[in-house]
């Protein structure tokens, strides 16, 4: 039968022999091999005892919680937990990646960004509330991730869309009528880009567009003032009259 010391378990799971020692003062793991002299060992099943104490740590559970459910929880319960915490560690580090991107990419577009974009994009990696992609059919949504412009990606199409949105703003910041020559060009160039983005579905495109003016925070989409978007419909429903008085 194989057996391990304190020191050796200690080296062999980079644990400080008094952290093992403290296990073993409060019961939380005691070895369980004792020869004549004395001296105890750990047993190979004392150190699954221990690497589901390791597990458990890691859900930041205390000593104490742990002593209260390490012997009713298999090493399979334990796997099954930690491999949800590790998932939901691993989707706030890719949403964290893609935002970080997305400043990088805005910042190299724009050249300066302002702290209110920095926040508010930062902040929507934060939460966990519903995100745009909880309003569509699994099929929209495997073509809309594709379609969509990302920020994280810096592509062609989201440089085109991140220009037209701040060619927009100046037209809100500068009181420039929605009805104008400039608007109508910026409206015209919008509903092209979409048309090719969203492949000519108008009526997936319309509901896009219900889910990108509600807030942020609640979609998880780049911000973009109500100001912004009300001068967008307006400047598009001018542009597609005038198409049609054409």
């Amino acid at each position: 039968m194989t057996r391990w010391t304190t020191g050796q378990v200690s080296k062999l799971r980079n644990i400080s022999v008094r952290t093992l020692r403290y296990y073993d003062q409060i019961g939380l793991l005691t070895p369980s091999l004792r020869q004549d002299n004395g001296r105890r060992y750990y047993s190979e099943e004392d150190l699954f005892i221990l690497e589901k104490i390791m597990l458990l740590k890691s859900l930041s559970l205390s000593l104490e919680d742990i002593q209260k459910v390490l012997g009713q929880l298999s090493l399979r319960d334990i796997l099954i937990a930690h491999h949800h915490h590790l998932q939901e560690e691993l989707a706030f580090l890719q949403a964290s990646i893609a935002n970080t991107a997305s400043l990088i990419n805005m910042l190299d577009l724009e050249g300066t960004l302002p702290w209110e974009r920095v926040s508010a994009l930062v902040q929507n990696a934060q939460v966990g509330t519903k995100k745009w992609v909880d309003y569509f059919a699994e099929e929209e949504r495997e073509f809309l991730r594709k379609a969509l412009p990302a920020l994280e990606s810096g592509d062609r199409a989201t440089q085109q869309y991140v220009s037209l949105l701040r060619r927009i703003e100046h037209c809100v910041k500068h009181a420039i009528a929605p009805e104008s020559e400039e608007a109508y060009a910026l409206a015209c160039e919008l509903i092209k880009l979409s048309d090719e983005t969203f492949g000519g579905d108008a009526e997936l495109m319309d509901r896009f567009w219900e889910v990108r003016k509600r807030p942020a925070e609640e979609t998880g989409l780049y911000p973009v003032s109500p100001e912004v978007l009300d001068f967008v419909e307006q400047s598009i429903s001018f542009a597609l009259k005038k198409s049609e008085d054409h």
